[in-house]
């Protein structure tokens, strides 16, 4: 039976724009968490949230980094910026808050409940919703660098490239679905298997949907007024090959976008294989990388 209009709109999720916000936790010296934050409703599935992360101290609207987990569409969790960083303590996104950013690590749609552009949509719904609230939290949001590893960096990079951000990290993501397959080891990857990470991302095998695939490819979205890119990728990666994010820089390099690309050598998928050192390497160049696209202005671009 149908719901009458006045019984849909009374039984209608709050609009979390308006939600109070949960108590603080205090996960480390000098940093907040608010926990959970619910961002979106989307009918059929849970409520989609965020964690933010908050320095204590502030000097004014705080920059913003969000942030967008791997796990190839399909797992995942907000929880954590990645395997490789398991262990550290301070967590890494109270390392971020520690050094001036709000950090709002995003839930979004794994293929599993919805497909590509349910992911993205999730995405720019968390801007949206920092954009919202930012009076209230202390943030200048039209200062949000998007970030993400693996899976969640081919969410960031759309995100930046589809949104108005200030800058994106991009940790070895996928930037090209229509050329992946061919760019792993000879018989390694089935472009006609509808079962891989990204024929669930789209629905349907990448041979079968090509222009769903590439509507689903960064590659496909780039353009001149594009944020500024730093992209890494390991050179040992043997699951989303160095390929991935030699297409993602040169594409952008092509339509004159800032791109700064940095293969790491001897890295393998998630940092797997790194040394400590050249983990920490990689964290603080991002984070510099960051702190440089949230400044007013930027420098020049230099052909």
């Amino acid at each position: 039976m149908p719901l009458s209009p006045d019984l849909a709109a009374f039984l209608a999720p709050p609009a979390p724009e308006r939600l109070p916000l949960p108590p603080a936790a205090r996960p480390a010296p000098g940093v907040r968490l608010l926990r959970g934050v619910p961002y979106a409703y989307r009918a059929g599935v849970r409520p989609l949230e965020l964690d933010l992360w908050l320095p204590d101290e502030t000097h004014g609207p705080l920059p913003v980094i969000l942030y967008l987990h791997g796990g190839g569409w399909r797992a995942g969790t907000r929880t954590e910026m990645g395997p490789r960083f398991r262990h550290w303590s301070p967590d890494p996104f109270a390392r971020l808050a520690r050094a001036g950013f709000a950090v709002a690590s995003v839930d979004y749609r794994l293929s599993g409940e919805a497909v590509h552009p349910a992911q993205l949509d999730d995405a720019t719904a968390a801007l949206a919703w920092l954009n919202a609230r930012a009076d209230e939290l202390g943030l200048d949001a039209r200062r949000t660098v998007s970030w993400g590893e693996s899976a969640g960096a081919h969410l960031a990079a759309l995100l930046a490239l589809t949104a108005p951000v200030s800058g994106c990290v991009a940790w070895y993501g996928p930037t090209d679905l229509t050329t992946l397959p061919g760019q792993c080891p000879p018989g390694a990857y089935d472009a006609a298997d509808p079962t891989t990470r990204e024929a669930l991302l789209i629905g349907a095998a990448i041979a079968d949907a090509p222009d769903r695939a590439r509507a689903a490819s960064p590659v496909a979205h780039v353009h001149a007024d594009a944020p500024p890119f730093l992209v890494l990728h390991g050179t040992e990666d043997a699951l989303i090959p160095l390929a991935q994010g030699e297409q993602l820089a040169a594409a952008l390099r092509r339509v004159g976008a800032r791109v700064d690309f940095r293969p790491v050598a001897g890295a393998d998928h998630g940092w797997a294989g790194l040394s400590e050192e050249d983990t920490e390497q990689c964290f603080t160049a991002s984070l510099d990388f960051a702190h440089t696209c949230t400044a007013v202005p930027l420098p020049p671009v230099h052909p």
